[in-house]
Order: structure tokens, then sequence, then C-alpha cells
């Protein structure tokens, strides 16, 4: 069985070029991982979204645990086998999810207590609960139980969470290493959570880095602070992790957002915002999201890039886009779909090299006037 492990393979500045080799193949980063929530991502096949040069996607562990159960999934082989997916699969604690969809909730000390938002049905999510779900589908990077608080909150708040959380990550490191997991090549990633306050972000992450991960998330971001907040909480976070394994900034987000991650020391990427906004009409391009939905685009015979190699930027023209987006037709979500996925994994390999040539700062600022042109003329 391949352990789990990560290689520093070059440095620019902050930022990082690294390679993580799971049991199921290596990812090279930094990595943007499509969201695939209920053991798919949305309106793409699992070898589309392969050949886009995704080399790992997320599952979710609280829609999995409700249907079609962990325990199902199990019995046919693992979420590797059920989705068709042969690479990386990373997997959340679903204690996010829980707070933001349960009907009904209860934090105490064990876990959560909630309700299904799909039949009502009761469940109680503990650390250890959370790490047997995930050992069940058998994903390759599997993440702590957290408490994560919407921003703004106060600082007491905050830290109430950021310590609860660092005791969950506790139980659930002893439940990882009871259940076997990094005899079956599987990582167990720690959560830092603190909010907005900087000295919270800092305790937690060294905490957290005293104890035995793999790799590190940072959490509680992208949930309502301006992007200045999250920017300046990484500038404090990532110096406190450890620099010989992986960082994974949970939930972000815009190509803007990852460049600017990148530049502070994040390896590891995931968001809905490229799937989502496929589905309602926006491409995004290496010049630019476009929204296709726009009556300027009804008879614009070009392509969404010419010179991609994704056919659905390259084969089809914005008129036609328009023209599915309007009419709700499935292929418009599949192809805008598609293009995006493929426009995150291009900017990751741009990202790079860039990093590998010493050429970081100068791509970020080019990536920065590009986008800005398009912004202008928008």
């Amino acid at each position: 069985m391949t352990r789990f492990s990560y290689d520093l393979l070059a440095t620019d500045g902050a930022a990082r070029r690294g390679r993580l080799t799971t049991a199921h193949g290596t990812v090279e980063t930094p990595a943007f991982m499509p969201v695939g929530t209920q053991a798919t991502v949305k309106a793409m096949f699992p070898g589309d979204v392969a050949a886009t040069g995704a080399e790992v996607v997320l599952g979710n562990t609280y829609h999995l645990m409700l249907r079609p159960t962990a325990e199902r999934v199990a019995r046919l082989g693992g979420l590797h086998a059920f989705m068709g997916w042969k690479k990386t699969i990373l997997t959340d604690s679903g204690g996010f999810q829980v707070m933001s969809l349960a009907a009904l909730r209860k934090m105490s000390e064990e876990g959560v207590a909630f309700q299904s938002h799909i039949d009502g049905s009761r469940h109680l999510l503990s650390p250890e609960r959370s790490i047997e779900i995930q050992g069940l589908l058998g994903s390759d990077i599997q993440m702590q139980l957290d408490e994560c608080v919407r921003l703004p909150a106060e600082r007491a708040e905050i830290e109430r969470a950021m310590r609860l959380s660092l005791r969950w990550a506790e139980r659930s490191r002893a439940a990882f290493e009871a259940m076997g997991g990094p005899g079956k090549g599987q990582a167990l990633f720690g959560i830092v959570q603190g909010g907005d306050d900087a000295a919270l972000r800092v305790a937690s992450a060294r905490a957290l880095a005293a104890m035995p991960f793999e790799g590190y998330s940072i959490g509680g971001l992208a949930v309502g602070e301006p992007q200045e907040v999250m920017l300046a909480m990484l500038d404090t976070t990532c110096p406190e992790l450890p620099a010989e394994k992986p960082r994974y900034l949970m939930g972000v987000g815009t190509p803007h957002d990852i460049v600017e991650a990148v530049a502070r020391g994040v390896d590891m990427f995931d968001c809905v915002m490229p799937t989502r906004a496929g589905r309602h009409g926006l491409a995004y391009t290496r010049f630019g999201p476009i929204n296709l939905k726009n009556a300027r685009f009804a008879e614009d015979p070009e392509p969404l890039d010419p010179e991609s190699d994704c056919p659905a930027a390259r084969d089809y023209s914005k008129a036609y886009l328009h023209h599915l987006v309007k009419t709700g037709e499935t292929l418009g979500a599949m192809l805008l779909t598609w293009n995006n996925i493929a426009t995150y994994q291009a900017l990751m390999r741009t990202l790079r090299q860039a990093i590998e040539a010493g050429r970081f700062e100068a791509v970020r600022a080019e990536l920065g006037a590009i986008w800005a042109k398009r912004e202008k003329a928008a």
C-alpha cells in the first residue's frame, strides 16, 4: 500500500510547488479540487473531469452519510468504485453542512445532534462517527470534525468554537489511528479555526501543528468576511504551519482568491464556484468571467477561447452557449461546467510552472492585469 506523503519541490517567495502521493496516484500542487458533493461533480462525466487535469475531487461526509449512506457505499466497494473515479478523493468532515443545512441541530462536547434536511431523521455526528464514515467511504484524505462559525461573530463565540475544534481534533486523530488510517495509506488533516482574530488563528495553528496530522486545512474563511480579511488571516496562519506538510484552504474560491492564497503559501483548494457558475450561465476564461445570459452574445460566433485544449471552450460559439443557457438546456450547464473546471485546472498548471521557473510574481502581476482589463471592459 502506498503511504501518503508530501514533497515540497520548489518555492518562489512564499509560493510552494509540491506533490502529494496517495494510494490512488499523485496530485501536483498547487491543486484545485472540483467538488463532487454527492459522489458526482455535477454535470460532468468522471473521465471528462480527469481529462481537464484534475487529480483529486472532493466528496461530502454529511450528504453521503444520509444518502446513500456510508455503509452502502462500503458494501459496494468504496467511494472510488461507486463513483467511477480512480484518482485521489478528499472528504470533508460534514461539520459545515450540519451547521448550514440541518433542520434542527444541537451542539455539545460529544458532537452535533441534528435532523436530516432530507427526511427529518435524527443523527449524531461526533468526531469518531465522522472518521468512521470517511473510513467507510475509503477516501484518501480525510478531515477532522470541526465547528465553523460564520463571520462576523463575537470573539467569545469564535474562541469557543476554536477550542472545541481543537478538542475534536484530538479525538478525530485518535479515531483515525484506531481505524488504521495511516496503514491504509490514508491521511487526516487538522483544521485551523479562529475566525477573523489573528491571535486565535495563531493559537489554533500552533496547537494543531503539535499534533501528528499528515496535513493542515485552513477553515472558517470565505464565510462572509471581505477578501482582505481572509488574506490577512492567511498571512497570520501559514507561517505557523509545518513547511513539510500540505496546506489546504477550504471553500476558496475565485481565480484571484487562489492566486493570492498561493502567494501566501497555500497548496490545495476546493470551491463549488466553477460548477455552480457553469449551471447558471457564467463562464470562467483565462481572460476573466463571461456571463452568457447577456444578450450581446446572441450573435457572437466566437468560442470562449479558440486556443483552449478544452472542447467546451474551443468548439462552440458564444451564440450557441447563450442559446443553451437562455433555453435552460442541460447541455449548456454541461459545457460551461466543463469549461470552468478546465479553466481552473489551466490556472493551476500556470501557477505550478511559474513557481518552478521562479516567475511567480511576474505571472501574478500578468494575471492581475488581464483580469482587471476584462473587469474594466465589462
